[in-house]
């Protein structure tokens, strides 16, 4: 009797070898919370711990959604998230300075969060709606260009750089693979330079401005807004190769590293387990995102094709935007290390991509198949 005939065929059909990759990801991060509390379980690895395995679950039960049902409910669910992130600017939470939750009493919920593979999922639908002929014209700009900037606007009211940075490159990325042609890239850049003055006087926060300032001249500050950086960058700097051991520590021990648990989870990891750890994490990392275009090359739909492919990019924005911050190659702009930072939030959106993920492979196994 094969193997095949006493396991269920859903999961004989799961891709066991990237759940596997994530599930050890996401018990490394509970070794690096568990070591940023000091060698306790509390506050940070339990409730990690916890929200992890759930969040996979609901991954494994969204492996199991037909891909059509994404296609059909792109735009329904874009809609209802635009009008939670209205209610979050009218009657939302606030918290650590940012009014950015819905709070429905048993839960929080940040609408801006899901709104992340949301405008994948949209994007991807108005270019499978649209003839392939019309891709390379004006009509395929705008309308695209409005559901990205809708979003992002609310985003950034709240208010929330990173997010709203998210959600407009994972939009970008949909056209650009849509087949949007370059020329119209190159000359939306170039609006966006000539854009960037007033947005930096009139438009950003005195600390996100500060932030970029920090960037461009790291040492302008190193007490102030640039102390979060400059830790960050020793944390990771003193631990060498090897890194200094479990449990060993100095930075986010002495708390000279502020965030060591969330956003700068990273430097907190990596001082301990030195650069092969970090590399160690990156190669993780980018199987991951390997799979996720594979995923899309295989797909046989135009919209599975956007949306895998949409998707494997924000993850792979995700990791690499929160690791050029850590190091100080980008500002800081408040976007977590996903399976890494403390936080439900970035648990979530890389739940849903990889759910979304696993139930576009699966159909196009069954088409496979059938074939």
């Amino acid at each position: 009797m094969s193997t095949r005939s006493i396991v269920p065929a859903p999961l004989v059909q799961l891709p066991w070898k990237i759940i596997l990759l994530v599930i050890a990801i996401g018990c490394f991060d509970l070794l690096v919370l568990y070591s940023a509390a000091g060698g306790s379980v509390r506050p940070w690895a339990l409730s990690q711990g916890i929200r992890f395995f759930m969040l996979l679950g609901v991954a494994l039960a969204l492996s199991r959604i037909p891909e059509r049902w994404w296609n059909s409910s792109a735009l329904p669910a874009y809609v209802i998230l635009c009008v939670m992130l209205v209610l979050v600017e009218l009657v939302g939470a606030v918290r650590g300075g940012g009014q950015r939750w819905l709070d429905f009493g048993l839960i929080r919920l940040q609408p801006s969060e899901l709104m992340k593979p949301c405008i994948v999922l949209a994007c991807a639908k108005f270019y499978d709606m649209l003839p392939p002929n019309e891709t390379r014209r004006f009509g395929a700009i705008w309308p695209a260009a409005i559901l990205i900037l809708i979003p992002a606007a609310l985003v950034m009211k709240q208010p929330d750089l990173g997010t709203a940075l998210m959600i407009t490159i994972g939009g970008i990325t949909v056209m650009f693979l849509a087949g949007v042609p370059l020329r119209l890239f190159i000359g939306g850049a170039l609006a966006l330079g000539a854009a960037v003055p007033i947005a930096f006087n009139f438009v950003l926060h005195d600390y996100q401005r500060n932030r970029i300032l920090v960037f461009l001249d790291p040492e302008s500050d190193p007490l102030g807004i640039g102390y979060h950086i400059s830790q960050s960058k020793i944390a990771i700097g003193s631990g060498g190769i090897f890194g200094k051991g479990f449990l060993n520590g100095t930075q986010s021990h002495l708390d000279y590293l502020p965030e060591g648990h969330t956003d700068f989870a990273l430097a907190t990891m990596m001082e301990e387990w030195g650069l092969v750890g970090g590399v160690l994490l990156i190669i993780a990392f980018v199987l991951i995102v390997q799979w996720g275009i594979s995923t899309a090359l295989s797909a046989q739909s135009r919209f599975a094709k956007l949306t895998a492919a949409g998707l494997a990019a924000t993850i792979f924005y995700y990791v690499s935007i929160n690791m050029a911050m850590v190091m100080g190659m980008a500002p800081v702009v408040g976007v977590p290390l996903p399976l890494i930072s403390n936080g439900g939030s970035s648990q979530m959106t890389f739940m849903l991509c990889l759910g979304i993920l696993m139930s576009i492979e699966r159909s196009n196994r069954k088409i496979e198949t059938r074939w």
